[in-house]
């Protein structure tokens, strides 16, 4: 018997390698030195920093790849796999530099995981950050065939001095809210659990979900919102927060980024919320309370700057096509989320 025999195909792990070759080396950066094949990635600091800081962040992509695998379709959660981490480390005003994946499969298929990459690769181009390097794990007997898993590690890097840790927020600072692209990489065991139990098919069009399918609607990639957060920081916008909307909503993450003794009150009214939220609330029976507590509902990443910047802000952001919207405004608090009217 060989390692064949157990289901795991070296070769083939091999010549994915060299398929792939070509996505990774398209993300590179001036500071990369070598190419794919080492047991480490390496990575020159950038000059010009005076007190580096890196930060850095992992995450997966939960059960959307369920959604994946039963349309065969492969291409945007890749991206959701690199989003989910830049974005976080975006928060402290880093700049990601680079990042690792790692899949881990029951049967190597190449097609498969070849889209993957590609979703990895733009991704990593969209935030001007390195592929750097990854892993790929045959396990058969773990998962099944055509199942697969993925996880993602970046470091961004940030001058001390500008790095954002709640301590520059004051009340009277606006949060602005940028649109997302739906519910990006969270809630998809409720959007699972609502398309199950409602006899629904991926592949239905409902009225609300303006001639999408179900499947298309929810596998949209996530929103990368590096590179026009960044070009905010060096346009000079006096931006004193930034958060990352994800698991838990807004109620969850919005105040995460907050000083002490602040609050932040939104009003709900403020932002087009997408249909779709409409269609799993309606379709699921689920209430106002548990979809803010679930889903993004529209507002995927928010930055927190002085009232006299709102406008300024505003238009940059929808400049670079990501329609933003002033949501509503640090008070005194204890770190909770106030919804109201105005």
């Amino acid at each position: 018997m060989d390692y064949r025999d157990a289901g795991v195909d070296v070769e083939a792990g091999r010549a994915f390698v060299d398929q792939i070759r070509n996505l990774v080396h398209s993300t590179f950066r001036p500071e990369v030195i070598g190419g794919l094949g080492g047991f480490g990635g390496c990575f020159q600091l950038p000059t010009g920093y005076k007190e580096p800081v890196l930060v850095s962040g992992t995450d997966g992509v939960g059960t959307k790849l369920k959604i994946a695998q039963i349309l065969n379709r492969h291409d945007t959660v890749g991206i959701d796999l690199v989003g989910m981490c830049v974005n976080d480390v975006l928060t402290s005003g880093a700049e990601p530099l680079f990042f690792l994946d790692y899949v881990a499969t029951g049967k190597l298929d190449k097609e498969q995981l070849t889209q993957v990459v590609a979703g990895i690769a733009t991704g990593c181009k969209l935030a001007g950050s390195a592929l750097l390097g990854g892993e790929t794990a045959e396990m058969p007997g773990f998962y099944q065939v055509g199942e697969y898993d993925l996880a993602g590690f970046c470091v961004g890097i940030v001058e001390k001095s500008r790095m954002l840790d709640g301590s520059q927020v004051q009340v009277g600072d606006v949060a602005i809210g940028l649109a997302s692209t739906g519910v990006h990489s969270n809630g998809l065991s409720l959007v699972r659990k609502i398309v199950s139990n409602g006899g629904f098919s991926w592949n239905d069009n409902p009225d609300l979900l303006n001639g999408e399918t179900i499947g298309e609607t929810f596998l949209k990639a996530t929103r990368i919102y590096v590179k026009p957060v960044l070009a905010a920081l060096k346009a000079g916008l006096e931006v004193h927060a930034m958060a990352h909307i994800t698991g838990g909503g807004l109620p969850e993450n919005l105040p995460r980024c907050l000083g002490t003794g602040q609050a932040i009150k939104i009003n709900p009214n403020s932002w087009t919320i997408p249909s779709m939220f409409q269609w799993l609330a309606e379709a699921g029976s689920v209430g106002a309370e548990a979809m803010y507590n679930t889903f993004n509902m529209g507002i995927g990443f928010v930055v927190i700057l002085p009232p006299h910047e709102v406008e300024q802000a505003i238009n940059h952001f929808q400049s670079q096509d990501i329609p933003a919207y002033a949501i509503g405004e640090v008070v005194t608090g204890t770190g909770e989320l106030i919804m109201g009217n105005g």
